[in-house]
């Protein structure tokens, strides 16, 4: 298959199959089934996508920051991490998150949790770089 994770793709057959796998692969959850999802979840692993002036008005505590505006730090960051493992990704609102997602089960992850609304309406624990 001929692509890239930016979607140009050779043929449209090949790309109904790569968005079907990135369809059944990717789940955008709400606030309260990632929340309950993470913590029944001993394989997980948190990512937050947001810049780094994001990240310190605040975050949800134990993530690893990988800003999905620095393209190239991302990929090669990604292309590092465990595909084994379940990713709870988010950002702001849930956009920038959802992209990451696609990306990551471009890359071969099987697992990759979208947190829809992102932190503007997260209500769970939270923690800031000041603290």
């Amino acid at each position: 298959m001929n692509c890239n994770v930016f979607g140009f793709f050779t043929s449209m057959e090949e790309r109904f199959f790569i968005f079907a796998e990135i369809f059944y692969a990717m789940a955008d959850l709400t606030q309260t089934q990632w929340a309950e999802k993470l913590a029944n979840d001993d394989n997980a692993v948190i990512v937050d996508v947001r810049t780094q002036l994001e990240v310190e008005e605040g975050y949800i505590p134990n993530m690893i920051h990988l800003d999905i505006f620095n393209a190239g730090a991302f990929m090669d960051a990604a292309r590092e991490m465990d595909p084994t493992k379940n990713y709870f990704v988010y950002c702001k609102s849930g956009a920038r998150s959802g992209q990451a997602c696609a990306i990551l089960n471009s890359l071969g992850f099987k697992n990759a949790y979208n947190l829809m609304g992102g932190f503007l309406n997260w209500e769970g624990k939270k923690t800031t770089l000041n603290q």
